[in-house]
């Protein structure tokens, strides 16, 4: 129910907005609330809000998808009647007033073709959330014993985003077994966003359409040997804006326990709309103790980007991984702010818990088979996660040479579970070493500019006291005669040299 002041408030809003109207349209008249409907194939009706403030030339406002976040507008500019503008999440808006309503044209930067709505006058986003449910008192959650190396698998988001349904799963799952995937160690299918519909009478959130049946689904990935994943929100609703766990993680967890799901990536969204920063640790807790209670083992990924040091108390809400950055993206750019910035967060890293600079996005695309080498040998280093995003049924040769280069993914698997530390950056060249269990240590040679590059280091500046015994090339897969004066090597642009030094 909107409390009496709220509802003041909206409609003093809505006779302003029709006292406005009655004027001749300017395009500095859209201001106000708008609601537009975006029905789906599947799933529920998707209701984004539409807020907008314009003073001349200066706009300002936010676009929220199901309430599911608040997503400031950018670059915002005025095109005679209409307003043109951004938003993350890779949509782009052309609006302007049709009487009382707002004419709205989005695209997607993702190559959709332009959509148009109709957005009909609204009470703002603030004050359609729900009630809050307390948090649960602080408490240290013991260890659920899973996940003592990275999990290896697949996520279905960088490259199906809302397509993902059954049979992309279950071709997936095969295709991980045929293209020796699995045999290379990748064990989980994730079925990430859009799979949810809604809840019954007894409170159990149920699939749409896309995913008929869950528990044959997961049944079917388990024959394969693999294990399956799911994804879901402690808010009301998913990033996507269908229905998340809010006030359900008990039901939620029972059911995903009696489906089979073996893994829940439990991504923040629409929960920070209802609580604060500091209250961050409590929520994720609640669905840590559900898990627990649900009689089925299942990894723990925190999806919350790195907020409030998630690496300080992550394993205590019975977290096995956790996001320590914002959403990859398909470019050297996008890999390269994430993956270089991780060094300092070593020390949380260890058999059981993460840190997970998210997914990859080898073969997707957007980066030459040089800088995938790159991004996956920087994972590797970083004993992160390794969850594929691409398309495992059509992949190159290329891209399943570099996702299965045992040699690479044992640095990544070494049971030590040791995270790489920088040991220097000379210009755009940085060396990254990693202790392994049975001695020695991994050393990755990174050439972070445009152009090749000689890099050259006594074996003390990655911790050798004396000439190693063995150097090995694991991209080349070949062995190295070690110098007594270090090493030199040309590093290609974008690219890497990834030894073991024993």
């Amino acid at each position: 129910m909107i409390p009496n002041s709220n509802l003041r408030r909206a409609l003093g809003r809505l006779l302003l907005l029709s006292s406005i109207l009655a004027l001749p349209l300017r395009a500095e008249e859209v201001n106000g609330s708008w609601t537009m409907d975006q029905p789906r194939d599947a799933g529920p009706i998707l209701h984004t809000v539409i807020e907008l403030h314009q003073h001349g030339e200066n706009v300002e406002g936010s676009v929220m998808p199901n309430i599911a976040a608040e997503l400031p507008i950018r670059e915002a500019r005025v095109d005679d009647e209409d307003i043109v503008f951004r938003v993350d999440w890779g949509w782009r808006f052309r609006v302007h007033l049709d009487g009382l309503n707002l004419h709205v044209a989005v695209s997607y930067d993702q190559g959709k073709s332009e959509q148009e709505y109709t957005a009909r006058p609204s009470i703002p986003a603030d004050t359609q959330l729900p009630a809050q449910v307390a948090p649960p008192a602080l408490r240290d959650l013991p260890s659920n014993g899973l996940a003592l190396t990275p999990p290896m698998g697949w996520n279905s988001w960088n490259h199906f985003a809302e397509g993902v349904d059954d049979t992309v799963v279950r071709e997936t799952a095969d295709a991980m077994v045929s293209t020796g995937m699995a045999a290379a160690g990748y064990a989980y299918i994730n079925i990430d966003d859009t799979w949810e519909l809604d809840r019954g009478p007894d409170g159990r959130i149920r699939s749409n359409r896309k995913f008929p049946d869950m528990k044959a689904l997961a049944a079917y990935v388990h024959a394969k040997g693999l294990k399956i994943g799911i994804y879901s929100s402690p808010g009301p609703v998913t990033c996507g804006g269908y229905a998340g766990s809010y006030g359900h993680e008990e039901d939620d967890a029972k059911t995903y326990a009696e489906w089979g799901i073996d893994y829940l990536k439990y991504d923040w969204c629409s929960a920070g709309r209802l609580y604060t920063n500091d209250q961050l640790r409590r929520v994720y807790q609640r669905m840590g103790e559900a898990l627990a209670r649900s009689g089925r083992p299942i990894v723990f990924s925190l999806c919350e980007y790195g907020m409030v040091d998630v690496w300080t108390w992550g394993p205590k809400v019975g977290g096995n991984l956790w996001r320590t950055s914002g959403d990859i993206s398909d470019s050297w750019k996008s890999m390269e702010n994430i993956g270089f910035k991780q060094g300092a967060l070593a020390p949380y890293a260890g058999p059981g818990h993460w840190n997970d600079p998210d997914m990859l996005e080898v073969g997707n695309g957007g980066m030459t088979p040089t800088e995938y080498r790159t991004h996956f040998s920087l994972w590797c280093m970083l004993a992160a996660p390794l969850i594929a995003g691409n398309d495992l049924r059509t992949m190159s040769d290329d891209t399943r040479e570099i996702l299965t280069n045992r040699e690479v993914i044992a640095v990544d698997q070494d049971p030590l579970g040791r995270e790489a530390t920088r040991v220097y950056a000379r210009e755009l060249v940085e060396v990254w070493v990693k202790p392994l269990k049975a001695g020695g240590c991994a050393v990755a040679v990174f050439n972070r500019g445009r152009m090749d590059a000689v890099a050259a280091f006594p074996w003390s500046e990655v911790g050798r006291r004396e000439t190693p015994a063995s150097v090995r090339d694991l991209w080349r897969h070949a062995d190295l005669t070690p110098s007594a004066t270090g090493f030199s090597a040309r590093v290609p642009s974008h690219g890497v040299i990834l030894l073991a030094v024993r």
